[in-house]
């Protein structure tokens, strides 16, 4: 495939499912040999671990929506760097709610072979994610 029917692809599934919260269409676009490298602790690296993980998102955070920054791709991986925003209405981590608007910067490395996603890399800033839910001390908390 080129790279950029591989954008495309991504940019779908990102609208798709990680923004209108379409947890069926993501067997359409993760093959059914699917690895997750880098899942959440506890849940499978598969499509079905995939959902699993969303489901959590959409509980916790019901208005989650990906903002793409950047995206680089060749015929064979897609480089997306985006934003998840969300307002913590449910339990996050062992998080209770909080009520607030959190950003969640993420960079995914997606495989794609064939149309469909096979494999995923990513880097999530969960450090300034739990900053943001105050369950860490702030910079300007931890100088005083």
């Amino acid at each position: 495939m080129s790279a950029e029917t591989n954008l495309t692809l991504v940019r779908r599934f990102v609208e798709e499912v990680q923004t209108r919260h379409n947890l069926a269409a993501v067997d359409d676009y993760l093959s059914p040999d699917f690895e997750d490298h880098s899942p959440p602790p506890g849940l499978p690296a598969d499509r079905e671990g995939v959902k699993m993980q969303f489901t959590m998102f959409f509980t916790a955070l019901p208005d989650l929506h990906a903002i793409i920054h950047d995206q680089v791709a060749d015929e064979h991986k897609v480089v997306t760097r985006k934003t998840l925003r969300g307002t913590h209405r449910g339990n996050l981590m062992g998080i209770p709610p909080t009520g607030k608007t959190v950003a969640i910067e993420v960079i995914d490395i997606l495989a794609v072979t064939d149309g469909k996603i096979t494999d995923h890399w990513n880097l999530v800033d969960q450090l300034g994610l739990l900053k943001q839910l105050g369950a860490l001390p702030s910079e300007e908390a931890a100088h005083v």
